[in-house]
């Protein structure tokens, strides 16, 4: 994982602020059941130096009531 330094002041999926973002190159596994942290993350995907990647950008249940469109729950 690699976290990216030119990452977009909010969450360029849905609008919203985010907490973190994180950049994968590899395998992924998201798993949000029961999170205490994170309530949404958004999936980016992102060309950086010619390489496919996934920015995840990590919601907290905070961010996500305070929110968009987007919210789920």
């Amino acid at each position: 994982m690699r976290v990216p330094e030119d990452a977009a002041g909010v969450c360029p999926v849905c609008g919203v602020a985010y907490d973190s973002v994180s950049e994968h190159d590899a395998g992924l596994m998201v798993n949000l059941l029961d999170n205490a942290v994170y309530r949404r993350v958004c999936f980016d995907p992102v060309t950086v130096d010619g390489r496919a990647k996934v920015r995840f950008y990590h919601h907290t249940h905070e961010q996500v009531r305070a929110g968009s469109e987007f919210t789920d729950g």
